[in-house]
């Protein structure tokens, strides 16, 4: 590895208010709005006895996390998350989705309340939290927690939010934690289930994460919490057939949006099932159904830290990450032979990869993203696939057409079955015969492979130069870096949109 590859883990695994968001007064956030009794006819309600609700526990946790409860590293964590998504949302911010969105945004005449990230157009907060979660979305260059993009939707919530409360930099801060460690505990209680269905986290759980964060924020009431987390359940959404093109992004977007608006509605006394997470008729039942789950992920909430114990990883290359293991043994194998005397690249991924990529040359920049052929042949021709392997013309390079022909898919015998994790094993064949092969089984910029800090603020210039001049791009940086060391951010908002 590298000198700039390594890297302290802490570093990277490390109108008025109430008008905008339609909440209530003070007093009437702090009564507890009425609900639905649980469910209990179901299993788990009668296991359960009486004792809370998970919609119960959950608001107890987000009403009562303080950020000095946090380990440092994970107050670390919290903000390379921000600087990751941030960056990445500039960049986002500039492709064909979020100018659609836009458009559609400027016909529904909303109200400019709130900042879109890269853009000069200002928004109701939940389209803001809409196009900013495509934004993040839009490159698939956002970061991976539990195995999925499962809190893509987050970043893009809080910041409307939190510009729209004069919310303090510490409480976007709290926000995310609180949304991560209750996004970590949805994906722990059924894992191997979210692998095995057609569901995709990045909008099933982002909506509830979504939601949270926006809730911390509102200062909403733990008994209307309870509700927030009900509603979410009948609004989660996404499947994996729309990966490849840009419902792919817009299942961050969606959930971004979502978990304003559930947040809004219970704010104001909507209500909804409190049991709806685990009932018998509700959201892991639902989403895992044929699959086992478990609600003891959640006994230790508030107790440990996902964000510290487990982390997540960071991109370095904006396409599927369960092909950048692929990616890396590729960069390696580049170094050791020539273009011309290669015959033949088999790229050997798992079940589950495959399930995720496709053998096809790509027609769009969307697709290319999870295009085996494309993306080994575009790292051998030139190197790895970045920002400019995904802009249309790309797509047309002669050489890259004619070396993806040589290119097949593979699964990995040794590790078919593997879920969790994405190994991958490169082989190529030379012209006279001989075989050369290279095996990653953790990729750059995943927990065990950790990228640089330089790397991830070269990550950062490089995406926020898609939208902002390198002047503005430090102020954003600085800010995110040192988040929560100042109260207000009055002066940051004005950074994220483009003149």
């Amino acid at each position: 590895m590298s000198s700039d590859e390594s890297i302290d883990r802490r570093a990277f695994l490390g109108a008025g208010t109430a008008t905008i968001l339609g909440l209530p007064s003070m007093a009437q956030a702090q009564q507890s709005g009425a609900a639905p009794s649980a469910d209990t006819s179901t299993p788990a309600a009668v296991a359960a006895g009486n004792r809370k609700t998970l919609s119960e526990l959950i608001a107890d946790f987000v009403t009562g996390f303080e950020l000095k409860d946090a380990p440092p590293v994970v107050i670390e964590r919290a903000r390379v998350a921000f600087i990751d998504t941030i960056g990445v949302m500039l960049a986002g911010s500039q492709l064909p989705p979020s100018d659609i969105l836009c458009e559609v945004i400027k016909l529904d005449g909303s109200a400019p309340a709130a900042t879109i990230v890269g853009r000069s157009l200002r928004a109701a907060p939940r389209f803001a939290a809409l196009v900013n979660g495509v934004a993040d979305h839009a490159m698939d260059f956002d970061l991976t927690y539990m195995a999925g993009q499962s809190v893509a939707a987050v970043i893009p919530a809080i910041l409307p939010v939190a510009e729209t409360t004069s919310a303090t930099q510490s409480e976007m801060l709290a926000a995310f934690i609180v949304a991560a460690e209750v996004a970590g505990r949805i994906y722990r209680a059924g894992a191997k289930a979210w692998r095995g269905t057609a569901w995709h986290s990045t909008g099933v759980v982002g909506s509830t994460a979504a939601a949270l964060a926006s809730a911390r924020l509102m200062k909403i009431s733990a008994g209307k919490i309870s509700n927030v987390v009900g509603i979410t359940a009948s609004m989660a959404s996404g499947v994996t057939a729309n990966f490849g093109t840009m419902t792919k992004p817009l299942h961050s977007g969606h959930a971004a949006q979502n978990g304003v608006l559930a947040a809004m509605l219970g704010a104001r006394g909507f209500t909804a099932n409190r049991a709806a997470l685990e009932s018998g008729t509700g959201y892991f039942e639902c989403f895992l159904h044929g699959f086992d789950w478990s609600t003891t992920a959640f006994d230790d909430l508030g107790k440990t830290f996902d964000l510290e114990q487990i982390g997540y990883s960071i991109k370095p290359y904006p396409s599927g990450g369960l092909g950048h293991t692929a990616i890396d043994a590729a960069l390696e194998l580049r170094e050791m032979v020539k273009l011309d005397d290669i015959a033949h690249v088999e790229v050997a991924i798992t079940k589950y990869a495959a399930h995720r990529y496709t053998d096809k040359y790509p027609q769009s920049a969307e697709n290319a993203k999870f295009s085996g052929p494309y993306l080994a042949a575009y790292t051998f021709v030139h190197g790895a696939p970045m920002l400019a392997a995904f802009h249309e013309d790309a797509l047309h390079d002669e050489a890259v057409r004619a070396f993806a022909q040589k290119v097949s898919l593979a699964i990995y015998q040794q590790y078919a079955d593997l879920l969790e994790d994405s190994p991958a094993k490169v082989t190529v064949t030379l012209n006279d015969g001989r075989k050369i092969e290279r095996a990653k089984y953790y990729a750059t910029g995943s927990r065990q492979v950790p990228m640089s800090a330089q790397r991830i603020k070269a990550k950062f210039d490089v995406c926020a130069a898609e939208a902002v001049d390198k002047t503005t791009a430090e102020k954003i940086y600085t800010t995110l870096s040192t988040l929560g060391e100042q109260p207000s951010l009055t002066d940051f908002w004005p950074l994220l949109r483009k003149a």
